[in-house]
């Protein structure tokens, strides 16, 4: 006999002593847990298919242990954009082994939940000092970085000689741009700069993403 049956938020196919790691769970070592979420019963002659669940079904498990998955690795980067970032990831999983199957009778039982982290405690708020009435408020800027060519360090560099917006860029001059950014290393190609800023400026995604795929570091 097996049986499909949801823990924690997950399905599995499961028979009579199978191991099976699913996550965390809230329950104690070497604890009884039923899971009464069964979708689908095989007993050799006849399946049985829930309406989603199977009325009086259940599946009965002990706890083994809790523990730590296999390290994952997620990696984020995106093209010609100087973006790279590298996270990993442990899943909290409990081990489990299914002691038994139960077709009918089995007593309504709440599903087993996931692990959850207690709440931090609050800490009262503290009110932000009052900006002084001599400092100017701050505005925020475009990000170049979306125009094809321009990588942080240039964009920092433009930020800080004043051009800090898409509608500043298109009406700066390559030649200008050139000369703003020659202390930074590379070999930058400032001829489109101004005409995607342009387009940036104008709302022009579509035609801006299409122009750039064409462009190699800013050269047509």
């Amino acid at each position: 006999m097996y049986a499909i049956v949801e823990m924690a938020g997950q399905q599995f196919k499961v028979a009579k002593d199978q191991k099976v790691y699913v996550h965390r769970l809230q329950a104690e070592e070497g604890k009884k847990i039923t899971f009464d979420q069964v979708l689908l019963l095989d007993d050799g002659k006849n399946v049985t298919i829930g309406a989603p669940a199977i009325e009086g079904a259940a599946v009965e498990a002990k706890v083994i242990k809790h523990l730590k998955g296999d390290k994952v690795i997620v990696f984020h980067k995106k093209r010609r954009k100087g973006y790279k970032k590298k996270n990993g990831h442990r899943q909290s999983l409990t081990e489990i082994m299914v002691e038994g199957i139960v077709a009918k009778g089995a007593k309504k039982a709440e599903p087993a939940k996931k692990e959850e982290k207690p709440a931090a405690k609050a800490e009262p708020k503290k009110e932000a000092p009052a900006p002084k009435a001599t400092k100017k408020a701050s505005t925020k800027g475009d990000d170049l970085k979306k125009i094809e060519g321009i990588g942080p360090k240039i964009a920092e560099t433009l930020t800080d000689s004043g051009i800090s917006t898409y509608a500043e860029l298109a009406k700066t001059s390559p030649e200008k741009i050139a000369e703003i950014i020659s202390g930074v290393r590379g070999n930058h190609v400032t001829d489109t700069w101004p005409a995607q800023a342009k387009l940036a400026a104008e709302g022009k995604w579509d035609e801006l993403k299409k122009w750039q795929d064409e462009l190699d570091g800013g050269k047509a």
